[in-house]
């Protein structure tokens, strides 16, 4: 009986695993890869880099940050959309994203676009939120 249990526990550890792996999937259309996350001195705060490349053609979902998004954009030509004001980029152009403000983003080019996300944020807090 204790063997059974260990097994049973074990399968229950690997597919927690599983789904938790499931649910940090990649989105079809982007790629994000975390660089580096470090608190910082002010309390309760922590900046986050993060390289976001996007498909040609892909829109990022309406979404707000829980503090500011400082980006460089490192290739492509993008479109965003920030607190219902466009602004079109290319590379070597940089924007700032106000905390909370609701914004998306499209590849307008015809190959990869590519930014530098900086995030200084609430630690703790979900770094991205969807917004309907």
């Amino acid at each position: 009986m204790t063997t059974t249990r260990i097994i049973a526990a074990a399968l229950l550890i690997v597919g927690s695993g599983l789904v938790l792996n499931l649910a940090q999937a990649q989105q079809p259309g982007i790629k994000r890869t975390d660089l580096q996350r470090h608190d910082l001195s002010i309390p309760g705060r922590e900046v986050v880099q993060v390289r976001v490349d996007f498909d040609p053609g892909y829109v990022a979902p309406r979404h707000t940050h829980p503090g500011e998004e400082i980006i460089y954009v490192i290739e492509g030509s993008l479109e965003y959309e920030i607190a219902g004001k466009v602004a079109r980029v290319k590379a070597g152009d940089v924007l700032f994203v106000p905390a909370g403000a609701v914004h998306t983003a499209k590849n307008v080019g015809g190959g990869n676009g590519a930014e530098l996300a900086t995030y200084v944020v609430e630690k703790g807090k979900p770094l991205i939120t969807l917004v309907k």
